[in-house]
């Protein structure tokens, strides 16, 4: 530990040395303060608030990513090329002691620097906060300034495929020559949206229930107010740009329903919230929520996020820690990314490959478009059909290891969570630490160690 702390120690005086600390502090710092005045918002205090909370973590982990790729590529590599790392090596510490080393003390400095512009962000809030009437401030702890959980409608995933594949089969059974088409997965996914349109659609003057089960939570959520999150899509646009809503939550064997005193006018393709009063759901903890469409065009509700009832399950303080402690494991994997690429490669050739990656990791859905469609040469423009090659083979494949390691990281979203009032787990941080540090950045780190320990330091400069 002694060696480990010695490596962190001379890192933090690197850091210094080339003036990125201090040049980092002041660029978060800027972007805390600055981003507030350049903000544009819906005008209520709960959209500025969460725009304020999604620019500024945004900035702050693009700053710190970048300088933590730019810091952990130039600590080794630039040691290595100026012959330093020669006078390390000799003394009596393992190369693997001095790569970990380095990474201690770059997550070291991120921590601190996170943690710096964290409290700054935090303080920032709730100094707006404090100066807003008591209603607004109330309706802001109560939809951003918390911690929420989420209860969704039953899902109807397997229904959805069993149903695709029986029409499927039908089709194939009518028309044998489909078995042996190209085409075929196109026609998958075609019926496959055609089943699925049918548990989302709501006609003209027709209703739809959905029945929410608030699981364990009930236990806790007496007395408690809620609130539905919603968003639908419009077959056809209207004259004002919004769709009336009736709705009517709770069982009417159970409790007197509760419903709006006027239907609401909402806009589509967007996310609504409005609160409902307590105690509506069942003994069991079921919530009946029924929708009414009013409107003369049909309106879809997504089964991913079209319905939705958050709950209070805690305060905002923990939860904006859990959300920087998850951004802190992201940056955990890119120090172990600049860190391996230094490893074996000089300083500006270690830094464009790093980059190189994070941009692919960002691309995820072309990735994504690519592993779905079975091909990367795309359709032909006049058929519609499919085309493929020879380096799908190969592509394809690789492509889908891409996804899953890129998922590991970015199936979390403390930003999207703290800007929307989403609970934020002492579970997922935990998967988080497990899936990104551990797993991917484990992986990464070994790779580098093995190739920092098999390097020749004494000629590597002029291998350069």
């Amino acid at each position: 530990m002694q060696r480990l702390l010695a490596i962190t120690w001379l890192t933090w005086k690197a850091a210094f040395r080339f003036r990125l600390f201090l040049v980092i502090a002041v660029l978060l710092l800027i972007s805390v303060v600055g981003l507030p005045v350049l903000v544009k918002d819906d005008g209520t205090p709960q959209g500025f608030t969460q725009i304020l909370l999604t620019y500024t973590l945004t900035a702050i982990t693009g700053l710190l990513g970048l300088s933590t790729l730019w810091l952990a590529c130039g600590t080794l590599a630039r040691d290595i090329e100026e012959c330093q790392m020669q006078l390390v090596a000799i003394k009596p510490i393992a190369r693997w002691q001095i790569w970990l080393g380095k990474w201690l003390g770059i997550m070291s400095l991120n921590a601190v620097l996170l943690a710096l512009s964290g409290a700054c962000v935090y303080g920032l809030l709730y100094w707006r906060a404090a100066r807003l009437p008591a209603a607004e401030q109330k309706a802001l702890r109560e939809q951003v300034l918390v911690a929420r959980g989420s209860a969704k409608p039953q899902d109807y995933a397997g229904a959805i495929e069993a149903e695709t594949e029986r029409t499927l089969q039908e089709r194939l059974n009518a028309n044998p020559e489909l078995n042996h088409s190209a085409d075929l997965t196109e026609v998958r996914k075609q019926i496959r949206e055609q089943v699925k349109a049918q548990y989302q659609l709501v006609p003209p003057f027709y209703s739809r229930v959905w029945q929410i089960d608030l699981g364990y939570a009930k236990n806790f959520l007496h007395d408690q107010p809620l609130q539905l999150r919603v968003k639908f899509n419009a077959a056809q646009k209207s004259a004002s740009g919004t769709f009336l809503a009736m709705w009517q939550v709770g069982d009417p064997d159970v409790t007197r329903p509760w419903q709006p005193d006027e239907p609401m006018s909402l806009a589509p393709d967007t996310f609504h919230e409005f609160q409902i009063p307590p105690n509506l759901f069942n003994s069991q903890g079921v919530l009946t929520v029924i929708f009414v469409n009013p409107n003369d065009t049909s309106l879809l509700f997504p089964l991913e996020d079209g319905m939705e009832v958050l709950y209070p399950e805690g305060g905002f303080a923990l939860n904006f820690a859990r959300g920087l402690g998850i951004i802190l494991c992201w940056m955990g994997f890119v120090a172990a990314l600049g860190l391996a690429a230094a490893s074996f490669l000089s300083f500006p050739v270690a830094a464009f490959f790093s980059m190189a990656i994070l941009v692919v990791g960002l691309s995820s859905g072309t990735l994504a478009d690519a592993v779905e469609a079975g091909t990367v040469v795309g359709g032909n423009g006049e058929t519609g059909a499919m085309g493929h090659s020879i380096v799908d083979a190969v592509l394809i494949p690789m492509f889908k290891g891409l996804l899953a390691a890129i998922n590991l990281v970015k199936s979390f979203s403390p930003i999207d969570s703290l800007s929307s009032g989403r609970s934020i787990s002492w579970t997922e941080l935990g998967k988080a630490f497990g899936q990104t540090i551990l797993l991917l950045g484990g992986i990464t780190g070994i790779i580098g160690m093995v190739l920092f320990s098999r390097r020749e330091l004494a000629t590597a400069q002029g291998n350069q």
